[in-house]
């Protein structure tokens, strides 16, 4: 008999999964930190003793974002306004952060990103490429640059996150643009994983899978939020969505002292939702199936076989 409830067996768990202290002296770095799930990897890394620095283009929402995490973790928090498709304006980034806290940093979380949903044919070649250029030309420019001076300074490493999506290896149905940036992004952490291991530095990914943000759903009524949350929740076997401090979590183990013979990982934090529904599409009409049902279909089985 289904279980009608799988969340109970799911607890969401909204603490800080790492001992005090698992980033002291540790400098990170979170583009897109001012919101979402980059102000939650931002927070757990500053909570567990870590220098951190959030860059994006709004610097009110950085600064807003900054206060909120400083007033939590007790630690100062650097809000750069940056655009990461500029490759000057991310040194200029990385030399603030060096100049503040006398480091290049040695955790990068590349998480900025920008994203719609659209028809291909609908799609403009400039709105194509402005995605394209602010997640995979991005996180190029912000990773080149780290890279670069960790391999002249040659005194510390780097650990690099990459957010990226299930859908960057499978099929992007109305987020081609999204879908092609994201894989290209995973090609480059693949590849560095081999080419920069020698220098000290880790390349890791993660895909989250539905998370309730101010990004993703920030656009819709409170009764439009409840009915989406819904619906995606029935796509997943654990039940429910992911809140953004699993995320955090997850990132900060990834890219702290415990996770450093994790390189070129890519980790699903789905709740399993990429293999619900697989089988062959029939999933949705077995998962509806009573006991009965089934009684009945082993009877039809068993009879044919005779």
């Amino acid at each position: 008999m289904a279980c009608t409830n799988p969340t109970k067996f799911f607890p969401i768990f909204k603490g800080l999964a790492l001992t005090e202290n698992a980033f002291k002296g540790k400098v990170a770095l979170v583009t897109g930190g001012g919101t979402g799930m980059g102000k939650a990897i931002a927070k757990t890394i500053s909570m567990l003793g870590g220098d951190v620095a959030i860059a994006s283009r709004k610097i009110n929402v950085l600064q807003e974002a900054a206060k909120e995490i400083e007033k939590e973790s007790g630690r100062f928090v650097l809000p750069i306004e940056t655009d990461v498709r500029d490759n000057e304006k991310v040194k200029n980034c990385i030399d603030m952060i060096e100049n503040k806290f006398g480091k290049t940093p040695n955790v990068v979380i590349n998480n900025a990103a920008g994203n719609f949903v659209s028809p291909f044919e609908r799609m403009s070649e400039n709105a194509f490429k402005t995605v394209i250029d602010i997640v995979l030309i991005g996180s190029v420019n912000v990773t080149r640059e780290v890279g670069k001076r960790v391999i002249k300074n040659q005194n510390d490493g780097c650990s690099f996150l990459y957010l990226s999506a299930n859908y960057a290896r499978n099929s992007a149905e109305f987020l081609a643009h999204s879908g092609a940036a994201k894989a290209g992004v995973e090609s480059i952490a693949r590849t560095l994983t081999g080419e920069w291991g020698k220098y000290g530095m880790r390349f890791n990914i993660i895909c989250p899978g539905p998370i309730p943000t101010q990004g993703a759903f920030g656009n819709l009524s409170p009764k439009q939020i409840e009915d989406s949350i819904n619906l995606v929740s029935q796509s997943v076997p654990a039940g429910r969505c992911g809140d953004v401090q699993e995320i955090a979590n997850l990132a900060a183990f990834i890219t702290s002292d415990y996770g450093t013979y994790i390189s070129g990982a890519n980790i699903e934090i789905d709740g399993g939702r990429q293999y619900l529904n697989s089988s062959g599409g029939v999933g949705p009409y077995y998962h509806q199936y009573t006991d009965e049902m089934w009684d009945n279909a082993v009877k039809v089985i068993k009879k044919r076989n005779k």
